[in-house]
């Protein structure tokens, strides 16, 4: 199978096309430089001459807080580069996978999202965007998958992670936001998933984080430094008195997995085991 992969130089592309080559596929990472998604002719001229079977959209504006200055540049990159892939695949036939989030819920309550709850608030620009990248592909195609992820982590380019392991090395006591749920994703993980199900006609919307459970911030911090045998004392403090941040945050970004199961996918590893895996593959 040629698959076309986008954002190849961020950390999930670059996990995809390993893991594509990995089984022997033919994987063709783009990046900005090859393919301006906002761009209608670049993204017709790059998709019209691979002639790709999929194509895995991992390329997003994904700084939130500056996304709150920048609407009309984040919405060129989330919806309208999303919508030109989108209209190329149609015209080619190919299966389309499109990386979403749970910025695209309002983040209240305590039940976790299930994939198909179409109880769309998104409480930021970058949320908007990304849901209006979302319509644009189920609109316009059949053979999709849209997959929402949560807590990004990998080893080509910056995460909690290395951030908490940057601040360790100037701080004996951080302040972390605990009222802020979700679950890790570690990359590497994830990139499996998305080839397993890229391989498979069983379109539609899924959740995908690792297991191991919901944890906050601030529980996720305490287990970085646990395991990277790093003394910091964490202090949860709510997002409130945390404050900082330009755009809102969801609190609930528990992601329901469920459907991967019965779809007959096999779900990611534990966040912790993940954690200490990424730990080996980074030196910090």
């Amino acid at each position: 199978m040629k698959v076309l992969v986008t954002g190849v130089k961020g950390q999930l592309g670059y996990d995809v096309v390993n893991e594509l080559e990995k089984r022997g596929h033919t994987a063709v990472g783009v990046d900005i430089q090859e393919m301006d998604i906002t761009n209608a002719e670049s993204v017709s001229s790059v998709i019209g001459e691979v002639k790709p079977d999929a194509v895995i959209h991992c390329a997003a504006w994904t700084a939130v807080d500056a996304a709150e200055d920048n609407e009309d540049k984040v919405r060129l990159v989330n919806a309208a580069g999303t919508e030109n892939i989108a209209k190329e695949c149609k015209k080619l036939g190919c299966k389309m996978m499109y990386i979403s989030t749970d910025y695209v819920f309002d983040g209240q309550g305590e039940t976790p999202w299930q994939p198909d709850c179409k109880d769309y608030k998104p409480l930021n620009i970058y949320g908007k965007t990304k849901l209006e990248g979302e319509l644009a592909v189920s609109s316009l195609l059949e053979k999709y998958f849209i997959v929402r992820i949560a807590w990004v982590f990998g080893k080509n380019g910056n995460n909690f992670i290395k951030t908490m392991l940057k601040l360790s090395n100037t701080h004996d006591v951080l302040k972390v936001v605990n009222d802020q749920i979700g679950t890790p994703t570690y990359t590497y993980d994830l990139a499996r998933l998305l080839v397993d199900m890229i391989e498979t006609q069983k379109y539609g919307y899924y959740h995908a984080t690792n297991e191991g459970g919901y944890i906050s911030w601030c529980e996720f911090a305490t287990e970085i430094f646990r395991q990277a045998n790093r003394s910091v004392k964490v202090i949860p403090v709510t997002t409130a008195e945390y404050g900082l941040s330009k755009a809102k945050r969801p609190f609930n970004s528990r992601l329901d997995k469920s459907k991967l199961v019965e779809n007959g996918f096999k779900p990611l590893p534990s966040w912790q085991d993940a954690l200490k895996r990424y730990l080996k593959e980074i030196e910090y």
